[in-house]
């Protein structure tokens, strides 16, 4: 049996998000009892809650929603590379040495710990994303909240995304997965009017 790697964070009332963005809640709808035969809970969150992808209409009005992506791109070959200590940007020359043959989606582990936190991570600079799409891939995955810095305004790195059609997915857990290839599974809900969409993403041998 292929091994199987979950690179999703918890999702719940602990789930970080950008300032402002709306928080994780529960509450119970039904409650299992002598009358009522099932539990049911209603949850708010944004779709940008633990690892997710976003869609086109986050960063482009009239772009397609979760719902319209093809899912072709989140599923398959990847690699999984490490541009760890890179600093606030991963740059081409962080990723040099993992280029060769590259397959069709690449996921960049940036910390050596998983942290949700959008005070201070590493972005991808948008030369390393116009390099990526330049190789043929199809998506882009990585560690941290956003491709962007924090503090980013234009945001550069998702309009590389637009204009390339790469698809991508951001707060994965890259924790314990060594440098390699491996099966990508991480498709998104069919929300069909959302700007991104919760996804449990796994990696599987390939």
């Amino acid at each position: 049996m292929k091994r199987i790697w979950d690179i999703s964070p918890p999702v719940d009332e602990h789930s970080a998000v950008f300032p402002g963005d709306t928080a994780y809640s529960q509450r119970a709808q039904f409650v299992l009892d002598a009358n009522c035969p099932v539990n049911v809970n209603a949850i708010t969150l944004s779709p940008h809650t633990g690892a997710h992808a976003d869609a086109p209409l986050h960063y482009a009005n009239g772009g397609a929603t979760a719902g319209q992506l093809g899912l072709e791109a989140y599923l398959g070959p990847c690699r999984v590379i490490h541009a760890l200590d890179a600093g606030p940007l991963v740059r081409p020359e962080h990723l040099a040495h993992a280029l060769d043959g590259l397959p069709q989606r690449v996921l960049v582990r940036t910390a050596r710990l998983a942290s949700q936190s959008w005070d201070t991570f590493s972005a991808l600079a948008h030369e390393t994303l116009v390099l990526l799409a330049a190789r043929g891939v199809l998506l882009v995955g990585i560690d941290t909240p956003s491709v962007d810095p924090p503090s980013s305004q234009d945001l550069p790195s998702h309009h590389v995304l637009l204009a390339h059609e790469l698809r991508v997915l951001e707060n994965l857990v890259l924790d314990e997965i060594a440098e390699g290839d491996y099966e990508l599974i991480a498709l998104p809900l069919k929300l069909m009017r959302a700007d991104a969409s919760p996804v449990r993403a796994v990696l599987r041998d390939l």
